[in-house]
């Protein structure tokens, strides 16, 4: 079955049946949605095996070095913004649109500078 989950003003659908959703349930690993986007952000979704949703405060957002310690591993300006109070297990993430090609432009300059 098909279920809707609802994070700030977007929607998305977890399926019982997709099978990158079977096999994240069965090995226990994170599942990293594909990124969507509005108008101001970039957005993705990570569900987190059912086993470490206790290691999610119900009361609030996780920062950066929280979400990082329990095993998400995701490039840098991304913001858990919200979770599926249902289902504390998945947790919604965004980011500025323009983020991840800043950063590359960041890293070929970097690369680019001599080093002394």
């Amino acid at each position: 079955y098909q279920r809707r989950v609802h994070g700030g003003n977007l929607c998305f659908n977890v399926s019982k049946s997709h099978p990158q959703h079977i096999s994240m349930s069965r090995s226990n690993q994170i599942y990293y949605s594909e990124k969507y986007e509005d108008d101001t952000y970039e957005y993705r979704h990570v569900i987190l095996p059912q086993s470490m949703a206790q290691q999610v405060p119900s009361d609030r957002l996780l920062t950066e070095n929280e979400w990082r310690r329990i095993g998400v591993q995701q490039s840098r300006g991304w913001i858990h913004y919200s979770f599926h109070k249902p289902e504390p297990h998945i947790l919604l993430f965004r980011r500025p649109l323009g983020m991840a090609q800043q950063q590359a432009q960041q890293q070929q300059q970097a690369a680019s500078q001599p080093a002394y």
